[in-house]
C-alpha cells in the first residue's frame, strides 16, 4: 500500500522514526539495523511496509529493499509477527540472516532474543528455500557451525585477509577434512590466499 516515504527527518530513536512528508508526520517503526545505516541525515527515504491489524495499522520503514524483503519473508512464517521480525533484523544484519537461514542455522538464530529452537526451526523450514532461490546463495557454507572454522577466519581477519575470500578457502578446506584443527585450517589457506 505505501511503499515508501521520502522526507525531512524529524526525530529518532532507536525503534522509530518521524518522517516529514509534505506537512504529515508519519510514525515508522525501524530496526537497529536501519538506525544505525540513516546516520545524522536530514533527507530520509525508507521503503515501508503497512501492516493491518484488527486493531492497529504499523508502518515499517526499511533503508533498503533486502532488508524490507526480509522482513515481508519473516512475517510470513507462522508465529512470527511485525515486532518479532523486526527484533530479529535488530539483532542481525540482513546478509548474516540470509547465511543462517540458507545454512540451515539454527543455533546462530535462536540466540536473537525472543526465538525459541521451535520458531527457528519454523523460520528455517518455511524459508530456506525462497532465500536460496530470490538471493541465488548457491554455495552454502560449511563454516558456520564449525567454530574451528570460526577462530581460523578470526585469524585470518586479523591477518588482513577478505572475510568473503577466506571463508571460500577455509570452506574448501573443510571440505577436504572436517576434522582439521584451528592451525591446520590457517596453515592450508594461508598457502591459498
Amino acid at each position: 500500500m505505501i511503499a515508501q516515504i521520502q522526507g525531512r527527518l524529524i526525530e529518532k530513536t532507536a525503534t522509530e522514526v518521524i518522517i516529514d512528508c509534505h506537512g504529515v508526520g508519519y510514525q515508522i517503526n525501524i530496526s537497529l539495523y536501519t538506525y544505525a545505516q540513516i546516520g545524522s541525515s536530514e533527507n530520509l527515504r525508507l521503503y515501508t511496509f503497512l501492516q493491518i491489524k484488527d486493531d492497529a495499522h504499523t508502518l515499517f520503514g526499511f533503508i533498503d529493499k533486502v532488508e524490507r524483503e526480509l522482513f515481508k519473508l519473516l512475517i510470513s512464517v507462522s508465529g512470527v509477527g511485525g515486532n518479532t521480525a523486526r527484533n530479529i533484523l535488530s539483532s542481525t544484519i540482513p546478509k548474516e540472516l540470509l547465511q543462517m537461514i540458507a545454512n540451515a542455522d539454527a543455533k546462530s538464530i535462536q540466540r536473537i532474543k525472543g526465538i525459541g529452537a521451535k520458531t527457528a526451526q519454523r523460520i528455517i523450514l518455511d524459508l530456506q528455500e525462497k532465500v536460496l532461490k530470490l538471493y541465488n546463495i548457491d554455495e552454502v557454507l560449511l563454516t558456520v557451525n564449525n567454530t574451528n572454522a570460526d577462530e581460523a577466519l578470526s585469524a585470518l581477519e586479523v591477518l588482513g585477509f577478505v572475510r568473503k575470500t577466506a571463508e571460500k578457502v577455509v570452506d574448501s578446506i573443510l571440505k577436504a577434512n572436517p576434522e582439521a584443527s584451528v592451525e591446520d585450517i590457517i596453515k592450508q589457506a594461508l598457502k591459498k590466499l
